[in-house]
């Protein structure tokens, strides 16, 4: 009876030490960010195994705890990958949300890749109703 009460002490022991390192900063209530950071040169490197013409844009924290949203540009192209606080692991892929089916991504997405209309050179363009008009449609078409 002793031997096994020793046992069961001995898991016990060993499992709460086993928590520590899952719970380590809810006890000292700090958030991760504050210790762990990513900067673009560090995130370019670590990114250039994948691909090496790949340029980082911009980080910040990301929409879930121990991420970080990565902007990138490759060929011309913008594009978002998270990456953990660790710097072991990253996900190129649609980050939803279960309740709601938010798609965090591609609102990420969306953003980034939003065009500023003004800037479009409108020299040799073919005009369909007033020019003074209050909403204005713009199609791109390329005949060759």
């Amino acid at each position: 009876m002793k031997l096994r009460m020793k046992y069961l002490v001995l898991i016990f022991v060993f499992f709460l030490y086993s928590l520590e390192p899952v719970l380590g900063f809810q006890f000292k209530n700090q958030p991760c960010l504050k210790c762990h950071t990513l900067n673009k040169e560090e995130a370019l490197l670590l990114l250039k195994n994948f691909n090496q013409n790949v340029n980082v844009i911009n980080i910040k924290k990301g929409p879930v705890s121990y991420l970080w949203e990565i902007e990138t540009e490759l060929n011309g192209k913008k594009g978002i990958i998270y990456m953990d606080l660790s710097k072991k692991h990253i996900f190129d892929g649609s980050l939803i949300t279960i309740q709601g089916k938010k798609n965090i991504t591609q609102e990420s997405l969306s953003y980034i890749n939003k065009v500023d209309v003004s800037k479009i050179p409108l020299d040799d363009v073919l005009i369909l109703g007033s020019k003074n008009a209050g909403k204005k449609i713009i199609v791109f078409d390329d005949p060759d």
